[in-house]
């Protein structure tokens, strides 16, 4: 039976960080199932879930304290499960663009709090914009919403809001 760990590292960039954990992994008998990589900064920042038999996880555990001295990694790891599917629910995209302000995230998140809508994925990223030099923010999130939930209500409320905070959004399905 197939055991899962969901394993956090952040660490100072270097080149073939990411094959070097990655083969680790391979060595000690673990598929990555999930991961996402990114460069925050000066950081390299991944969460990955992998997967194993228990005694290839049970390694990984073991090593993975060395790894983080070797490779001056943190990192943190917790074993998890697989998840379970979600029914009853349609996939939708946002994107959202406006000026870097404080609290946009907490804005949004708090939108989609209290219309119960879970959010599956989100990325954020600020920038300079090459025209006029403005400091702007850009927000993409997967949005799972409940079959019952009127799209056209949810889509309206929804434009409303970014429209009382100034936010450029676009909302639609994912195909």
């Amino acid at each position: 039976m197939q055991q899962y760990l969901v394993i956090t590292a952040i660490g100072e960039i270097v080149p073939r960080l990411m094959e070097q954990i990655a083969r680790a992994l391979r060595d000690l008998g673990c598929s990555i199932t999930e991961s996402r990589m990114a460069q925050l900064g000066s950081e390299f920042a991944l969460i990955t879930m992998v997967s194993g038999t228990w005694d290839a996880i049970a390694k990984a555990e073991d090593y993975l304290p060395r790894m983080g001295r070797d490779m001056n990694l943190a990192l943190h790891w917790h074993r998890t499960s697989p998840a379970k599917p979600i029914k009853a629910m349609m996939p939708y995209a946002i994107d959202v663009v406006c000026c870097d302000r404080s609290g946009v995230v907490h804005d949004i998140a708090k939108f989609m709090a209290d219309n119960d809508i879970h959010i599956q994925d989100m990325y954020t990223n600020s920038y300079m914009a090459a025209q006029t030099q403005t400091q702007m923010f850009s927000l993409h999130m997967t949005i799972n919403i409940p079959t019952n939930v009127s799209i056209a209500g949810l889509r309206g409320d929804f434009m409303d809001f970014c429209d009382r905070l100034n936010l450029d959004a676009i909302m639609e399905p994912v195909k």
